[in-house]
């Protein structure tokens, strides 16, 4: 225990979403509370929103409810699948792309996974999609893969058809036009009338002019969703602030502190979880073409770990990565597809994580994790995909220093699977805890995300608990409406 106290440091903060029932939810918004003689409490109103995701490994539907008074964020009801278990393509369909471990996508065998994991999700919460449910986003973690940014746009119109499949109306799938059109219960909480939505999601730009990236969206979406989930904790993440996400594939943002919206001036693209899933595949304990690190997890599978052994693997293992500035002359990285020169134009500094070259090199990593299940068993090779996991943020956030992108008391923010499970957030949290005002690490980081675009993209805003703006500072609302008057 001593050399585990010695390399974890201190305690990190991890924000984690509480659960509600739909009925505690539904009941709410309709009264005013009495709080002592004669005076009343602003009711607690939530807004209920669906987040659809196909990742490379696991395909959510995650419903969650607002509370549009505290900003505070719980989580309904939670569906999750396999993507491998997408049905293989039936003749005449085409094939539009593939995850990253080679499974074959059409836009109708995506339509009815999407359909199927919404249906169950609804069922199993008690949700009717027409009298609950206030607005469903979807979203892809499926990009390293592809072979252009053009497929990601036809995954999400696929996406968008198993929401339809659904019986999901449209109109929850686009912002509102005026407040008339929203639902009731929520009318006076939308600044429609004050501001429109004009692309910023919770205080940040996207990169101007073409698409750099082919996972934007995605870093767009955690980076929102840290900055909920934060709210569940005493760290303000707002501007300036990074944010890493560690599903598949790596995503993730660097912003500035610019105002009233900040800038995207850096972006995180390439291999993460892919990488711990070819050394558990290489022990030979789950599928070696479709096993992935959330087949053998559990809360014990660290509990015999060696965690001197398994420093010394993660550093065996971090000599077949390589992270740095994207070059120029790519338009894959990590097996992501980019556009290097558009990022430039753009201002925004691409920084990738790759084994060999665009994952040429993922077999040694699965040989690699043979050898070392043999030499330490199972749990000590869940540690060292820990250690690898913190060695990773480290390198990428070096780089990151090194281009000086990174703002002066930005706040650190780590979400999904491959980033907080096990003893990650101890390990990260001891390698950059002196790089950063603070660190927050944030479980569903994406779906969070989809809940607060939803909310953005009807000016649906908490100008007493603001999510966008500067840290310390005010809600922006002002300087957004005086912006829009020019």
């Amino acid at each position: 225990m001593s050399f585990i106290k010695k390399f974890f440091g201190s305690k990190p903060v991890i924000a984690e979403s509480k659960y509600k029932k739909i009925s505690d939810v539904l009941t709410s918004g309709f009264a005013s509370k009495t709080v002592g003689a004669g005076y009343a409490m602003k009711p607690d109103v939530y807004y209920i929103s669906a987040s659809v995701e196909l990742g490379n490994t696991t395909t959510k539907c995650i419903i969650t409810a607002t509370n549009l008074n505290t900003s505070h964020s719980y989580i309904i009801n939670k569906t999750v699948k396999m993507t491998r278990d997408i049905r293989l393509p039936k003749d005449l369909e085409k094939v539009f792309g593939k995850t990253v471990w080679g499974v074959e996508l059409t836009e109708e065998s995506v339509a009815e996974m999407v359909r199927d994991t919404i249906n169950v999700c609804l069922k199993d919460a008690n949700v009717d999609v027409n009298e609950n449910l206030d607005f469903v986003v979807r979203s892809t973690g499926v990009t390293a893969g592809f072979k252009t940014t053009e497929e990601v746009g036809k995954l999400i119109i696929a996406l968008a058809k198993g929401c339809l499949d659904a019986d999901v109306p449209p109109s929850k799938m686009a912002p509102a036009m005026s407040t008339s059109s929203l639902p009731e219960r929520i009318r006076d909480y939308s600044l429609l009338d004050l501001v429109m939505f004009d692309g910023a999601v919770v205080g940040v730009l996207p990169p101007k002019g073409k698409e750099v990236v082919a996972n934007e969206m995605e870093g767009e979406l955690i980076t929102a969703g840290i900055k909920l989930g934060a709210k569940w904790t005493k760290i303000d993440y707002r501007n300036p602030c990074v944010s890493i996400d560690f599903g598949s594939t790596l995503a993730g943002r660097v912003v500035n502190d610019v105002q009233p919206y900040a800038n995207t001036v850096g972006n995180f693209l390439g291999l993460a979880g892919v990488i711990s899933d070819s050394l558990v595949k290489g022990s030979g304990q789950v599928d070696k073409n479709l096993g992935a690190a959330i087949d053998l997890y559990s809360k014990n599978i660290l509990k015999k770990a060696n965690w001197k052994k398994a420093k010394l693997n993660a550093d065996r293992v971090h000599k077949l990565i390589d992270i740095k500035k994207v070059p120029m002359d790519v338009d894959r990285f990590g097996t992501v597809p980019l556009d290097p020169i558009a990022a430039e134009s753009a201002g925004t500094t691409l920084i990738g994580c790759d084994v060999g070259f665009n994952g040429d090199k993922l077999q040694d990593i699965m040989d690699l994790g043979g050898e070392l299940y043999d030499e330490s068993g199972i749990s000590t090779l869940f540690a060292t995909m820990d250690y690898v996991t913190a060695l990773i943020v480290k390198r990428v956030l070096n780089v990151a220093f090194k281009e000086n992108i990174i703002s002066k008391g930005s706040v650190l923010g780590i979400t999904g699977r491959a980033g907080i499970t096990g003893k990650k957030p101890e390990l990260i949290l001891d390698l950059v805890k002196d790089k950063f005002k603070d660190v927050v690490f944030v479980s569903d980081g994406l779906a969070l995300g989809t809940s607060i675009m939803a909310r953005c993209m009807n000016s649906m805003g908490t100008p007493k608990a603001p999510i966008g703006g500067n840290q310390g500072k005010r809600c922006i609302l002002t300087e957004r409406i005086n912006l829009q008057k020019r």
